[in-house]
């Protein structure tokens, strides 16, 4: 498949999670009806809008692009020896130009709001003061070193040519929604730098800017460990 085909995908697909997934924590998360009661979806409605928007984009662009959507992903696999090098910079590139796409379409509805004042965290990764469960650095780095090993892991083996056919999307999905279940709490939940480098760019006080190196220092190391292990441990000798 050429290489612009591919990028193309990428590009859609890494859109489409940070658009759907940052989407819905912005705009549906604490949302309230007109009187004042509470009908948001709240953190099990983001974790599986993440999931959701993964789970789609795996089926439809993955056979285009390998469906990555995710800088940390697009490392890992390298790591493992699934992915061509000459393609990771192209790849990651892509992906955070559609992130920041992505970002910048939801600021523009945002803004859109009768007595829109300010984007405020703007579904941003934090740690410390800006955790939400109020989560230290340490605590943010290892959650998030540690879930994207596993998220690497469960993508290394339902894509593995052992495994069943046809469930590496569903298999995909299904874990980033737990990875989502657990990480919001702590970190808004990263596992992925473009989907961190987006609503960074826009968070109100140029705070997550300052702690957006954790967010694609975890997950790169995450994802690198995962894909060394997978290889070394599980993956056919040839």
């Amino acid at each position: 498949m050429p290489i612009a085909k591919r990028v193309s995908a990428e590009f859609l697909g890494t859109f489409w999670l940070v658009f759907g997934g940052c989407g819905s924590a912005i705009f549906a998360a604490l949302f309230l009806a007109p009187d004042k009661v509470p009908i948001g979806i709240g953190f099990a409605g983001v974790a599986l809008a993440f999931g959701l928007t993964v789970l789609t984009a795996v089926y439809a662009l993955g056979p285009i692009s390998g469906g990555h959507f995710n800088p940390a992903v697009t490392i890992g696999l390298w790591v493992a020896r699934r992915f061509d090098g000459k393609d990771v910079i192209p790849y990651i590139i892509t992906q955070c130009v559609a992130a920041i796409a992505a970002a910048a379409v939801l600021y523009f509805i945002l803004s859109g709001k009768a007595g829109f004042a300010g984007a405020g965290n703007f579904a941003a990764n934090g740690y410390g003061d800006h955790s939400p469960g109020g989560y230290n650095l340490a605590a943010a780095f290892v959650a998030e070193v540690v879930l994207t090993f596993f998220f690497l892991a469960v993508i290394l083996g339902s894509t593995d040519k052992r495994a069943p056919a046809g469930f590496a999307g569903l298999a995909i999905g299904l874990c980033l929604t737990l990875i989502h279940l657990i990480g919001i709490p702590i970190t808004n939940t990263s596992v992925n730098p473009a989907r961190s480098l987006g609503p960074a760019l826009f968070a109100q006080g140029g705070w997550a800017l300052g702690q957006l190196w954790l967010f694609w220092v975890a997950p790169i190391i995450g994802a690198a460990i995962a894909g060394i292990l997978y290889s070394q441990l599980f993956a056919e000798k040839t």
